[in-house]
């Protein structure tokens, strides 16, 4: 196939149509297959309106009170990081729970020292916190994972949203209602570049809730983000095949006048934006200089931060990397040496760009996993220096939106094993950035069963709504 004339050019596709039959499979004309595809992307988009935050809120009710923050960065590192080699390094506790990582380095906050693979962070603390103190007693990867990414437990009778879902429930509407350029057509809730399959994001809130993962390399040209761009298609060869379709399409031109037929024009034209006008180009991280790219560092989590950085500026709510890697059960300083000095190059790139551009005051940056590691090293086989799960204490790094920077929260004991004072819950954090982003804690969604559920659970013993965190807000 090597020409775009509909009068010579078939396509075979099995198992297609009522079109005549050759050799064990169907053809259909290139007409009926470019009339078929353009009708499910714009049906797939006008359809997924739904899905993007286009639809209402389930409970209608008062608009909400906008806060200091108006988008989340979360920086997932997916498995697990070690506390004691990032950001509460405990070198007094000897080789057994330092490993060769026993050389803290000073950073721009008085008295603050975190990891020495992290001396971009370092220079720049003045711009974070960090809490030393977050805990929840839970070693395994999928209940620990649900448990920080919604506050809750799992195992009653509701399986409930992320704090992504809940924040496009709050705050995807409005982020369509104020952008009045197409840019207002990129979803509200993005994550870069796979999700985790661990646990239902949306949870009881539905599918039109769920993220919009990109797939894809953002280190690569260009970035194949799935059902937008396509590497095997250029952007000629679309406008040429947009062209042809509307040259063919006399249908939609006698019947122009249709509502229907108009709806369907529309959503076409939002999907065509999304592949070959500015709102796709969003993802492309290979729209910046050359010089930007390298100071986030040529690797898909660095440029996973860049393209992160440009979602924020067109006005997207909130996204995810789920950066991978960090279950070191096995070589877990070899694996130290390649992944911390990215995290260390593309976080600190992500943190001071956003400060440059006067988007940290509105942008909330939270990066942790669903645990720490165990601080002290197994060096028996089959570990051989590993760290396993440990959920008894991690740390958490927060950023802007209106967190306190320069400030440690909590502390661990002399070997990092526990909180040794103010202890912080995911729920903690979580009410704490809900309160960021105008949205009440308290405040209530409902379930389709028709109940009223909290989106936070009622403090116990009488504790105070996000708890020690109230010293950072």
């Amino acid at each position: 196939m090597t020409q775009d004339n509909p009068a010579h050019v078939m396509l075979t596709v099995e198992g297609s149509g009522n079109c005549e039959a050759a050799a064990g499979s169907r053809a259909i004309h290139r007409r009926a297959v470019l009339r078929r595809g353009i009708f499910g992307a714009a049906g797939l988009l006008w359809g997924s309106r739904m899905a993007w935050g286009f639809a209402p809120h389930l409970e209608p009710g008062a608009e909400r009170s906008q806060g200091k923050a108006k988008a989340v960065i979360q920086i997932w590192l997916w498995g697990g990081p070690s506390h004691l080699d990032t950001f509460d390094p405990k070198p007094d506790a000897g080789y057994d729970y330092c490993g060769p990582l026993d050389k803290p380095i000073a950073t721009n906050v008085d008295g603050l020292r975190i990891g020495q693979l992290l001396p971009e962070l370092a220079k720049i603390a003045d711009k974070y916190s960090v809490i030393r103190s977050m805990a929840h007693g839970v070693n395994a990867h999928e209940t620990a994972s649900y448990l920080v990414q919604t506050g809750r437990m799992p195992g009653d009778r509701y399986v409930y949203p992320c704090v992504g879902a809940v924040v496009s429930y709050f705050r995807g509407q409005s982020a369509q209602a104020e952008s009045q350029t197409p840019q207002g057509l990129i979803p509200p809730y993005i994550v870069l570049t796979e999700p985790q399959g661990r646990f239902s994001e949306a949870g009881f809130l539905g599918p039109r809730y769920k993220p919009f993962a990109t797939g894809g390399d953002p280190a690569r040209t260009p970035f194949a983000v799935e059902g937008i761009v396509s590497t095997a298609v250029t952007a000629e060869r679309q406008k040429s095949r947009r062209e042809l379709l509307q040259r063919l399409d006399t249908f939609r031109k006698a019947m122009q006048d249709e509502p229907n037929i108009a709806e369907f024009v529309k959503a076409e034209e939002t999907a065509y934006d999304l592949i070959l006008g500015d709102s796709g180009k969003a993802f492309e991280p290979s729209q910046e200089s050359d010089d930007v790219r390298e100071r986030y560092g040529r690797n898909t989590f660095g440029q996973s931060c860049l393209v992160a950085r440009r979602l924020v500026e067109r006005g997207v709510r909130y996204i995810t990397i789920n950066y991978k890697g960090w279950d070191t059960h096995k070589q877990h300083f070899q694996i130290m040496q390649r992944k911390l000095p990215e995290l260390d190059r593309g976080l600190s790139a992500l943190l001071s760009d956003l400060s440059d551009r006067g988007l940290l005051d509105s942008t909330i940056v939270w990066c942790c996993g669903e645990f720490g590691r165990t601080p002290k090293i197994l060096w028996e086989p089959p570990w051989s220096g590993g760290r396993n799960h440990w959920g008894r204490a991690f740390s958490v790094l927060v950023a802007g939106g209106g967190f306190r920077p320069g400030c440690v929260v909590g502390s661990t004991d002399p070997k990092g094993e526990a909180p040794q004072d103010q202890p912080v819950h995911p729920t903690d954090l979580i009410a704490a950035m809900y309160q960021l982003l105008g949205i009440d804690p308290t405040d209530s969604l409902r379930h389709p069963s028709g109940d009223m559920v909290r989106l936070t659970p009622e403090p116990e013993n009488g504790k105070p709504l996000c708890g020690f965190l109230r010293a950072i807000l």
